[in-house]
């Protein structure tokens, strides 16, 4: 297997980001983090992706979360000075990307590799793998947007309980609160991830970017506000070619042909 921290493939329209620091289960320490922004601005950027699958490169983990051994290195305030807001761009890069994601949890995705997940639009976790923020154990709490990303992805108290405790939750328990989409086996997870990949690929690329900027953004207004912004997001849509396409298609009874950009 490669070494190289990240590895990247193109299947179809759907491109695929590995993490493959595996003999640190893929933990991040700032060279991993620069690696990942790279390769996924790179499938960012490419006309050819229209959706982006990221899993780990082995069935023991998704991300390990933040690299302990790095930050034991140096000062604490230090390392976290540096290291937070490269870890906040990634995220929120990932975030709001115009091309949907999708995260295959093959394994533990501990602190930051859970908060990584939380970026994603679309999850399917593996039935062996966990999730969780384990942080407050080790007398810090999630800094990569888990504490605020959390608690508006699930109840309050339940954000709290798993933030409070450090617990963990099985692919069930995380199927239950809602935090992933479909719970697979794990010699599955990779096929369902792309065709579930492929399927969303076949729609709009520019009515899936509109309608993840209507969501995104619109979370953050206040109702009136977000309505507005939603029918300014539709009526771009509207003049694009197409929504034109898709209705003639739907008229003509044959597959809608979009034009990808």
């Amino acid at each position: 297997m490669s070494h190289d921290p990240v590895m990247t493939q193109r299947e179809g329209a759907v491109g695929v980001l590995r993490f493959n620091r595996t003999d640190k289960l893929n933990a991040l320490d700032m060279t991993m983090v620069q690696a990942i922004d790279t390769a996924f601005g790179a499938l960012q950027a490419d006309p050819q992706v229209r959706v982006i699958v990221l899993t780990g490169a082995d069935d023991r983990a998704f991300m390990a979360g933040g690299d302990i051994n790095d930050l034991a290195t140096r000062r604490p305030r230090t390392w976290h000075d540096e290291f937070g807001p490269m870890i906040h761009g990634l995220f929120q890069r990932i975030e709001s990307c115009d091309k949907p994601t999708v995260a295959a949890v093959n394994g533990w995705a501990l602190g930051g590799g859970m908060e990584l997940m939380l970026c994603t639009d679309l999850r399917l976790m593996a039935a062996e793998a966990k999730i969780g923020l384990p942080e407050i154990k080790l007398g810090l709490f999630p800094g990569g947007g888990g504490s605020q990303r959390l608690m508006r992805q699930i109840p309050l108290c339940q954000a709290k309980m798993l933030m409070f405790t450090g617990d963990s939750l099985s692919a069930p328990q995380a199927l239950a609160l809602g935090l992933v989409n479909e719970v697979v086996p794990r010699a599955q997870l990779m096929d369902q991830a792309l065709a579930l990949a492929a399927r969303v690929a076949t729609m709009s690329a520019q009515t899936l970017k509109l309608l993840k900027q209507a969501m995104l953004h619109g979370a953050q207004m206040p109702l009136g506000s977000a309505l507005a912004y939603e029918r300014a997001m539709l009526g771009i849509a509207f003049d694009h070619a197409d929504a034109r396409e898709g209705c003639t298609a739907f008229l003509e009874k044959r597959p809608a042909r979009f034009a990808g950009t």
